[in-house]
């Protein structure tokens, strides 16, 4: 079952992949076009039945963890060798002019 891919289709896919080709070029890629369409149809004669569908060929588990504070957020360590500190910020000497 050859597919056979005419000039306004092939014209087509060169838009929407923006794509300007010689005519040697033309050839290869539709030559190229109906080999993946044979193949797919190929494909597509396989059973799948009873073939669950995937996203990936690997189970994907959730790596996440709940969010837990076990610290605290250690400011009150941070500051404390802070030179200059105002309330729990530091202070430090201004960089943008008036």
């Amino acid at each position: 079952m050859a597919n056979v891919i005419d000039d306004d289709t092939l014209e087509y896919v060169g838009i929407l992949a923006k794509l300007e080709l010689s005519e040697d070029e033309r050839e290869d890629a539709r030559h190229d076009m109906e080999k993946m369409l044979d193949y797919i149809d190929k494909l597509n004669e396989l059973d799948t039945e009873g073939v669950e569908p995937m996203s990936h060929i690997f189970p994907i588990n959730n790596v996440f963890r709940e969010d837990e504070v076990t610290n605290g957020d250690g400011h009150v360590e941070t500051l404390a060798n802070a030179p200059a500190r105002k309330d729990d910020t530091f202070v430090v000497p201004k960089t943008i002019g008036d």
